[in-house]
């Protein structure tokens, strides 16, 4: 995962366990046990992320300027380390969810999806 240009679309496609990492920093920071927990319930359980999975992908998000570690004291444990989703790593995740909703529309438009209600 490197910054190979300026343009996101160039990282695409992501894969879903970076894309669901970058979804689960969107709105708020998280450590990392949260944010693997914030997988967990979003995708119902259909994506878990290991540990070894969770921190390379965190690592090389980091070196990549993906998220940013946050200063944050955590009362229950004071070891955590919380992550930031940084104005590229936003750029990468709206460009991998565009490229998500094209696929939606092209698989509604073969009748492979019902049309959306609305």
């Amino acid at each position: 995962m490197t910054r190979a240009s300026s343009d996101p679309r160039a990282l695409l496609p992501l894969s879903a366990s970076a894309f669901h990492i970058l979804l689960a920093l969107s709105e708020d920071d998280r450590h990392g046990y949260s944010i693997a927990k914030e997988v967990d319930a979003t995708t119902h359980g259909e994506v878990r992320l290991g540990p070894g999975t969770l921190y390379r992908l965190i690592k090389e998000m980091v070196a990549d300027g993906w998220i940013a570690e946050v200063e944050k004291r955590d009362s229950e444990d004071p070891r955590r380390r919380y992550y930031r989703l940084t104005p590229w790593g936003r750029k990468i995740a709206s460009a991998e969810a565009a490229r998500l909703d094209e696929l939606v529309r092209l698989a509604r438009s073969r009748h492979l999806l019902q049309p959306q209600a609305g």
